[in-house]
């Protein structure tokens, strides 16, 4: 840990006393017109809003030459962990990671915090998580997080909040390709090659990638394959169409742990996805319908330890869901825009054993579900400095009934380039087909989950935008949690978790200097019973440098309080595992002929020790060196 905080300080004090030198320069100032699309479903002013967004630009992306945007995000949004298990490949089943924790909320599995593209929904119709293998750096011209409950626009899952990831649209007529390769520690591998597109009325954007690694333990090989389209046409000035798909397919392995390893574990998935929708956008209303279907198939065979027989039987399943979104924004009057939507959603699929002996099966569960609901938000600009924000969702689940999702916000507009937030908001998450009928703990008469979450929030704009301070409270109460607790001697699924988390997230970044930016985020998290894979402490320090002929970059995360292992016996001390830890990542890029750039990315330069599952130890130092060419 000394380690760790010297090179915090070593960051800061490198930065500050160069900002001090140079804040009379005439740079230009940082936009502070930004827009997002998350908030909404339509492009908004976020100082409007009263949710909490953040939004991770492709530079960023890009820069940080991972190929999943997740390690990226978790450096980059206070209040968001992500459990990771070795150099790629977040797997799925027993010894997977890539849960997602927002606030201390996110399940086990991850069903409490939703993944969209392009703000349609993603995640594995039959247990209700997302499967974080799907998700590539290539495919995304921004992410947009929302900290915090977004149930009424998006509905289940949305409980926790949102990971919206935009896909590529060009703006302008263009053609654009771009080729990457790397590799490095552990024979890892990641290569790809996307293309942008407008010509006229069409527009197209489309990429392939490819990554693998042989692992940094035995039994923890991962490759992928993976791709993505989207095609465009403006009919005339006010409408367009939009198809747009993405497919991977992925193999991995669960190695057990340390002390208690599996053997012969071998997972085979198969993801995809498809969207067809329609936009309009005149003066005064703006809005689209969209078709979308994702599903995909898995094969599974969970291995065996040491001292057991290996499995007789191979897990299977298919999974599908398919829906229609539709909404329309109006401005009624003036400062006014209200928006009006309807979602339906059918989801469900279809498990068995192959019996591997004679290739027969055995049927677990065939099941379907369905959830339609509607929903109104009305947001007025009541003066130049005053908004506010008022909507509900209600909806029907064919298994858990009737809901609602109200979310109330106020905005104000401060002198000097601030603002000022507070909202309350309900979130909520229906009962899984997982939780509900399959294995021994299923119960089909569980209840909906529900958040209240209440926040406020600051930030302010200084020098010209050059700096960037904010700043949220929160304290949010759930109940009727579904867990699994012993009933008449066997596990079942109850609603009886309730949790209580309050914590304050704090946000910098400034412009110090031509060329040179320092970012900071810090988060603390109070919760009244400890929760898994949310850290109490999360710091994060960056310092990049983009020069016309080369960049280079630095990152500090300091990580305290994370509990690793729970178990049903709290009270037990010995059987709760909290890991502190200090991760220093660097990365470089120079540019050697027109837009050929050789690139170095390294992770974990001290070499620390840790683990964010129990049992998996995380790597020690990686490297990865490769070229970047554009044309």
């Amino acid at each position: 840990m000394k380690r760790c905080k010297l090179h915090i300080i070593i960051l800061t004090f490198f930065a500050f006393p160069l900002w001090a030198t140079e804040v009379q320069d005439t740079l230009p100032p940082i936009p502070l017109q930004e827009v997002v699309a998350t908030g909404t479903r339509t492009t908004t002013d976020p100082r409007l809003l009263p949710v909490t967004v953040n939004v991770v630009t492709e530079e960023v992306l890009t820069e940080k030459q991972q190929p999943n945007i997740l390690p990226t995000l978790t450096e980059q949004v206070p209040g968001l962990f992500i459990t990771q298990r070795g150099v790629l490949g977040y797997g799925v089943s027993t010894g997977g990671s890539g849960g997602i924790k927002v606030r201390g909320i996110g399940g086990q599995p991850n069903t409490d915090v939703l993944v969209l593209i392009d703000g349609l929904p993603q995640y594995a119709g039959l247990y209700g998580h997302p499967i974080a293998d799907n998700y590539q750096t290539s495919m995304a011209e921004r992410v947009e997080v929302i900290r915090g409950p977004a149930s009424l626009y998006y509905g289940s899952n949305a409980m926790g909040g949102v990971i919206n990831i935009v896909t590529h649209r060009p703006k302008a007529d263009t053609i654009l390709t771009r080729l990457h390769a790397q590799g490095g520690s552990f024979g890892s591998v990641d290569a790809g090659i996307t293309n942008q597109l407008r010509r006229g009325k069409w527009t197209e954007a489309a990429g392939f990638n490819y990554v693998r690694t042989s692992g940094h333990r035995e039994n923890t090989a991962f490759s992928q394959y993976s791709g993505f389209a989207r095609l465009g046409y403006d009919i005339n000035a006010h409408w367009m169409l939009q198809a747009t798909g993405n497919i991977a397919y992925f193999n991995t392995a669960n190695p057990g742990t340390v002390t208690d390893p599996i053997f012969d574990s071998h997972q085979h998935i198969l993801r995809g996805m498809a969207t067809l929708s329609a936009e309009n956008r005149y003066d005064r209303t703006e809005g689209a319908i969209r078709a979308y279907y994702s599903g995909g198939k898995h094969r599974i065979n969970d291995g065996h330890k040491a001292s057991e027989p290996a499995p007789a039987t191979e897990y299977n399943h298919t999974d599908l869901m398919l829906g229609v979104s539709a909404y329309q924004t109006v401005r009624l009057f003036r400062g006014n825009h209200t928006t009006f939507g309807f979602d339906y959603q059918h989801f469900g699929g279809h498990v068995w054993n192959r019996i591997l002996a004679n290739s027969t099966t055995k049927e677990i569960i065939r099941k379907t579900q369905y959830e339609l609901a509607g929903y109104v938000d009305f947001r007025q600009q009541v003066v130049s400095w005053f908004s506010l924000d008022a909507g509900v969702r209600l909806g029907w689940h064919s298994v858990a009934g009737f809901y609602y999702a109200p979310q109330a916000g106020l905005s104000f507009l401060l002198p000097h380039d601030a603002q000022l937030k507070a909202v309350v908001s309900r979130g909520f998450r229906n009962p899984t087909i997982r939780e509900l009928y399959m294995y021994a703990p299923a119960n089909d008469s569980l209840q909906a989950v529900s958040l209240w979450n209440y926040e406020l929030s600051y930030k302010q704009y200084l020098l010209d935008g050059r700096i960037r301070i904010g700043a949220n409270i929160f304290y949010l109460h759930a109940k009727n949690m579904i867990e699994t607790r012993p009933i008449d001697g066997r596990p079942r699924n109850v609603n009886t978790g309730e949790l209580r988390n309050a914590g304050a997230e704090v946000e910098f970044s400034a412009r110090v200097w031509q060329g040179l930016m320092l970012g900071a985020n810090y988060s603390y998290l109070y919760m009244t019973n400890p929760v898994l894979a949310a850290p109490e402490h999360k710091l994060n320090i960056s310092l990049a440098y983009h020069h016309d002929r080369f960049r280079i970059g630095t990152n500090v995360q300091y990580i305290h309080g994370l509990y690793t292992q729970i178990s049903n016996q709290p009270s037990a001390g010995s059987d709760l595992h909290q890991q502190n830890f200090c991760l220093w990542s660097a990365h470089a890029a120079g540019r050697i002929w027109r837009e050929l750039w050789v690139t170095l990315t390294a992770d974990n330069i001290l070499g620390t020790e840790y683990e964010i599952n129990a049992g998996f130890p995380m790597p020690k130092t990686t490297v990865m060196a490769g070229l970047r060419f554009a044309f």
